[in-house]
């Protein structure tokens, strides 16, 4: 029993030692690794803000100091900023002061007042010694600083340039690369940092603006390598007059040099804007209702033509075409392209991943358009072909008497006649492409099925009524029967449009 006392005395010894231990570990700790604040309420010797020494001070009191300092000095500050040949001066007489020190101030005073006390005498000893030196944002010090130096960012700054291709179809080189130019990127981060320093010293500074320069992504040092001749089409106009030769090669001229980019459409109207003497077109012959007569801009269609056949060889997109009521002599049957402001244009559209280069001249007997742009794939040639469906035979001649008296300078009595118009064979035709591959035929398509309407022939007769006596001579207008077409006929209609 005795000893059973003795051994309950002894544990509650060493009980009462682990707690005294426990207890002085935990104050321990508590002093060396616990949150520490001194609750100062001034700021450590030797610290400054933009130079300014606030040793002792308290927020409130390095407030008004810092603000003095600001309304002192202000006039003094001349910030000027460089970058190349370009100068710009930020003064601070120009801003209004804001002077918003606490958020900074509270920030300095908190260095090195929490953690254990030993961090806090080593900090306060480096501060003693090495000092503590805080530059404020220039954003806390005037009004207005950023939306100055946003404008000279704005006026730095450019976007890179790639190289593309030039164009000049009219020299003996037509592509060329023009130079590319390096972009220049502001960096704003050290900018501000700079800015920072420079409005902190309080008097005159000079700053260079740091920049960045960025390097154009594409390359197309292998871009006039790819660039060849996808296709040409030309037709003749040696008989025309001067006036139509005039037009065809004016209209071409709007096409000349013509750089169409993947996914863009191209209206011929659009281009060649409407044709009237202003513009520089002429009277000439037109296809107007079945006849030819004279018109303002005639002969546009064949340079509507001859680009459409272009466009047709290089595989281009032929979003919208029209054919006459006439066939043209220039090109077989469902390969024309009549255009008319308001009525009927030729739309294409680049079909491909890369610009196409039109080239499109006349000379005194031909008008002529060459295609550019990435080669068709090797051993590739793409031809056109039409089809005379069939003959459509026209009805004759239709006689109408002149009772208004229009023609009165060539008929007047009746049995007097004047051929105004003679009758024309009409066409039903068909245009294919054909894909040869290495000089074989592997894909025909049909792109077109035309109706040349037949012309009917007109005669006048005149209406007036023979006096007794008078005898008209015989006429040199021949009537001409509705026609029954032939297999001749058909061969004839063949060979004029040289069709096999």
């Amino acid at each position: 029993m005795e000893e059973k006392v003795k051994r309950n005395k002894s544990s509650l010894i060493w009980l009462i030692v682990v707690c005294f231990i426990a207890v002085g570990l935990l104050l321990f700790c508590q002093f060396y690794f616990g949150s520490y604040s001194s609750g100062t309420t001034t700021f450590y010797p030797n610290t400054h803000v933009n130079g300014v020494d606030v040793s002792g001070l308290t927020v409130n009191e390095a407030n008004e100091k810092l603000s003095q300092n600001l309304i002192d000095n202000k006039d003094n500050v001349v910030v000027t900023v460089k970058s190349g040949d370009k100068t710009w001066q930020l003064l601070g007489s120009d801003f209004e002061i804001i002077g918003n020190f606490d958020p900074t101030l509270n920030k300095v005073l908190q260095y090195g007042q929490e953690g254990n006390i030993f961090d806090k005498k080593k900090i306060e000893s480096d501060i003693k010694t090495n000092g503590y030196n805080v530059t404020l944002p220039y954003q806390d010090l005037y009004g207005g600083v950023d939306e100055k130096v946003d404008e000279i960012i704005d006026e730095i700054e450019r976007e890179p340039v790639e190289a593309k291709v030039v164009f000049q179809p009219d020299k003996t080189n037509m592509f060329s690369l023009s130079q590319a130019v390096n972009g220049i990127k502001v960096d704003r981060t050290a900018l501000q940092e700079a800015l920072n320093e420079a409005f902190a010293c309080g008097e005159s500074y000079t700053i260079s603006v740091p920049f960045i320069e960025i390097t154009p992504q594409d390359s197309l040092d292998s871009a006039l390598e790819n660039i060849s001749l996808r296709a040409s089409f030309s037709t003749n106009y040696s008989k025309s007059s001067e006036n139509r030769k005039s037009n065809i090669k004016l209209a071409l001229s709007s096409f000349n040099g013509m750089i169409v980019e993947p996914g863009k459409e191209v209206s011929f109207n659009k281009i060649t804007g409407p044709r009237t003497a202003e513009n520089g077109y002429k009277d000439a012959k037109i296809i107007f209702n079945g006849s030819y007569v004279s018109g303002m801009g005639g002969g546009v269609c064949q340079a509507s033509t001859t680009l459409y056949n272009a466009l047709l060889r290089a595989d281009i997109e032929i979003l919208k075409v029209t054919h006459h009521t006439l066939p043209a002599s220039y090109v077989p049957l469902s390969f024309d392209a009549m255009v008319s402001e308001g009525y009927a244009d030729l739309v294409f559209k680049n079909n491909l991943d890369s610009p196409i280069y039109i080239k499109a001249y006349g000379d005194d007997t031909n008008a002529v358009v060459e295609i550019y742009g990435c080669p068709l794939d090797e051993g590739t040639e793409i031809k056109t072909k039409s089809e005379l469906v069939k003959v459509i035979g026209h009805g004759g001649d239709k006689i109408i008497t002149d009772t208004d008296g229009k023609y009165a300078s060539k008929v007047i009595y009746k049995g007097e006649y004047y051929r105004l118009k003679y009758p024309q064979e009409g066409y039903e035709s068909k245009g294919y492409l054909q894909y040869y591959k290495d000089g074989k035929l592997v894909e025909e398509k049909e792109i077109r099925h035309d109706i040349y309407p037949a012309q009917n022939g007109v005669i006048i007769e005149g209406s007036g009524t023979l006096e007794e006596g008078m005898t008209l001579p015989a006429s040199s207008v021949k009537y001409i029967s509705p026609q029954k077409v032939t297999k001749e006929i058909t061969e004839n209609a063949k060979r004029r449009f040289n069709i096999s």
